[in-house]
């Protein structure tokens, strides 16, 4: 029998990583794991920092003294999931739908 070797692939985490660097896929990313997450409350940890990880790759608006590693490490361990999964079917009970949606860049100029 022939030795056939399976072709390498990138990792799964790797391609999302990738794709979470487009700040709409991020956006979208985030929005279903609002929705859909609520049985996994660990999962909003989860999506938020692979999320970080893709956009600390980009050189624009998260460079290191942004945003420093250990304080977002603790702020997303204060984070209580399981209470925004509830506001989140609050908001669903009450008619409503959270969205999230990439903000738009701020201008030098038009500050005041």
């Amino acid at each position: 029998m022939q030795d056939v070797k399976a072709p390498i692939s990138d990792s799964y985490h790797d391609y999302l990583i990738v794709s979470l660097k487009d700040p709409e896929e991020a956006a979208v990313y985030l929005e279903v794991a609002l929705e859909e997450g609520s049985d996994q409350p660990q999962l909003l940890k989860k999506v938020i920092s692979n999320i970080l990880e893709a956009q600390s790759q980009l050189n624009y608006g998260y460079d290191s003294n942004q945003i420093n590693r250990e304080k977002f490490d603790k702020a997303v361990a204060l984070i209580n999931c399981i209470a925004i999964y509830n506001f989140v079917e609050l908001v669903d009970i009450l008619g409503f739908k959270i969205s999230i949606q990439v903000k738009e860049p701020e201008i030098e100029g038009n500050k005041e």
